[in-house]
């Protein structure tokens, strides 16, 4: 691994804009892909658009806290100014919810630099939760078996009647912490506005090649 000192870039150096200029750029797609099937669902479903919110997390913005100006790296992490809205996610078989920033701009915001979480966060690795696979597609097989069943999926599911759609065990219910709790640990800095419970969720198979991932 590269010491962390060493793989800073000044923003004023080329490569440094450069890159900072292409990381906007990522986040701009990634809104619009996000945008796209939002309302791609929304018409399926022959509904309307109430509200348009977004969750942008792993991603840096240029920000002044306390009179001084930072590059503020929210990874795992998402943006909540008072009165921002967002969205924080459970699990497949979990409620989601909207939030919104507290409007006291608490000490405790402040030194979160007005962050919160993005998600109910993992108790398990995607390997641990899956097991171990070699490769991929119809040739996938698994080389030892993980923490999780599609079983103990199911039975997680079931009562939820929630309808899935591809998805695999590193996305499990098990996998994951229970949304509440990780509310409750974020104090008066955000309050919940809405929960939504799942209804169908739709993800790629786990037989589905991920350039990103395989």
């Amino acid at each position: 691994r590269v010491p962390e000192r060493e793989t800073m870039l000044d923003l004023d150096d080329p490569l440094g804009a450069g890159y900072w200029t292409l990381m906007n750029l990522a986040g701009t797609y990634a809104y619009a892909g996000r945008e796209w099937v939002a309302r791609r669902v929304v018409d399926l479903l022959g509904g309307h658009e109430l509200q348009l919110v977004h969750n942008h997390h792993n991603f840096a913005w240029q920000e002044v806290h306390d009179g001084e100006s930072l590059v503020v790296v929210r990874k795992g992490a998402t943006p909540a100014f008072p009165g921002q809205l967002g969205f924080v996610g459970g699990s497949m078989g979990d409620d989601a919810v909207i939030i919104e920033g507290a409007t006291g701009d608490s000490p405790e915001q402040r030194e979160a630099l007005y962050s919160t979480v993005h998600g109910a966060g993992r108790v398990m690795s995607r390997t641990q939760a899956r097991g171990k696979m070699k490769g991929w597609g119809s040739k996938a097989r698994i080389v030892s078996p993980g923490l999780v069943s599609w079983e103990m999926v199911n039975e997680w599911l079931g009562p939820r009647k929630v309808e899935l759609r591809g998805g695999g065990l590193d996305e499990a219910p098990q996998a994951y912490r229970r949304l509440p709790k990780v509310l409750e640990a974020q104090g008066d800095t955000v309050r919940v506005v809405h929960t939504l419970t799942p209804l169908i969720v739709v993800m790629a198979g786990e037989n589905e090649y991920d350039p990103y991932k395989d």
